[in-house]
């Protein structure tokens, strides 16, 4: 994390509240997907990291049961009763802190007002959680000036239902771990439908560039529901010849062959991407510990491949993006990373020659910069 980000908030809080210090200012990181995208809400495996980019939130309690929050990248300010929450009925980026407000009240907690100054050096929409990341700071607020116990795990559920059922994002849980459970020395292996988690260190040698495609996408207007609804398709005809199949997690490349003919050819293609992408996270952290980059970076290809032909939603730009980063001698592998339709993509290169890699895509990107694990949501 930027230090001069906490310091930012800091001064935005003074000139929005008129008081020369808040309380106390919360940070979490955003986060890249090295592998394992669209299977977390089929309860599969993903292996994300969180990076050292992410959202600030410098908060103060009110004596009221109002919440006045400002966003300084979109330079406005919505105040909200924190009594009068109800889902869907809050828009825009304040929809994110009402429904971590709604879903912490949801859960016994009694809040008190909140003054919040927002800031980020995350681009927003840009497929590295964004919102989750807004999520978990401004959780991470309201515990500190409310004294609550923090329990990442906890929150990051309280968080995932704020997007899920108060936004109404059908996201899966990925995100909302991500920001609050990252650690700082590397990527974490997590088993979706455990709860799981393995540490996995990445090589000295190795580099993760992210490339911004400048591309944006809301999800909520994406077509990512449509995907969600393919997905439970598939179990459906599946659990018809296999009845212990509850998630795309538990069929194999056989029961899905074998269904073909029974299935819609998009249903189909849509559930084979998450069958095989599956079995991608805990291959890659293999490989990364081993030090295998040549095998980690064919990971990252395939996974591309299988997104932007069977799961379709890469795009043109990321499509280009991640061909031009092959391209050089350097780079082991490159994708997507995100839910897609937009947004950013990853490449793992050669830690020596950084500067040269990202000379060589700088014309095909709107921002690109080196990234670094970062822990989870913290008071800073």
């Amino acid at each position: 994390m930027d230090p001069g980000l906490a310091a930012r908030a800091r001064r935005l809080f003074a000139e929005r509240f008129g008081a020369p210090e808040p309380a106390g200012v919360a940070f979490a990181p955003g986060r890249v997907n090295l592998i394992g995208e669209h299977t977390d809400y089929n309860d599969g495996f993903v292996l994300p990291m969180g990076i050292d980019r992410g959202v600030v939130v410098a908060f103060r309690r009110r004596p009221d049961r109002r919440i006045r929050a400002h966003a300084a990248l979109l330079g406005e300010t919505r105040e909200l009763e924190l009594d009068g929450l109800e889902p869907r009925r809050v828009a825009g980026w304040a929809a994110y802190v009402a429904g971590v407000a709604w879903t912490l009240a949801g859960a016994g907690h009694r809040l008190p007002g909140l003054d919040v100054a927002i800031d980020a050096d995350l681009p927003l929409g840009a497929g590295l959680a964004s919102s989750a990341a807004l999520e978990l700071a401004v959780a991470r607020g309201f515990s500190g000036a409310a004294d609550l116990a923090w329990d990442p795990l906890v929150m990051a559920r309280l968080c995932h239902r704020a997007e899920n059922d108060f936004v109404g994002m059908p996201c899966g849980l990925m995100d909302q771990l991500a920001a609050a459970i990252s650690r700082g020395d590397g990527a974490t292996l997590l088993d979706c439908r455990s709860l799981e988690t393995q540490p996995v260190p990445l090589p000295r040698d190795a580099a993760l560039i992210i490339m911004d495609t400048g591309v944006r996408r809301t999800l909520t207007a994406s077509p990512y529901a449509d995907r969600l609804g393919a997905c439970s398709a598939a179990v459906a005809a599946l659990r018809t010849r296999a009845p212990q199949v509850r998630a795309l997690r538990d069929a194999n490349a056989g029961m899905l062959e074998a269904l073909r003919d029974r299935l819609d050819p998009v249903v189909y293609r849509r559930a084979r991407h998450v069958i095989e992408e599956n079995g991608r996270p805990p291959a890659m952290a293999a490989a990364l510990r081993a030090g295998d980059l040549r095998a980690a970076g064919r990971l990252m290809n395939q996974s591309h491949a299988s997104l932007r032909d069977l799961y379709q939603v890469s795009s043109p730009e990321l499509d280009a993006l991640t061909d031009r980063a092959r391209s050089h001698p350097a780079c082991f592998g490159a994708r997507m990373t995100g839910a897609g339709f937009g947004g950013c993509a990853i490449a793992l290169v050669r830690r020596g020659e950084v500067e040269s890699f990202e000379e060589s895509v700088r014309g095909a990107a709107r921002a690109v910069f080196v990234t670094g694990p970062e822990g989870g949501a913290r008071l800073v």
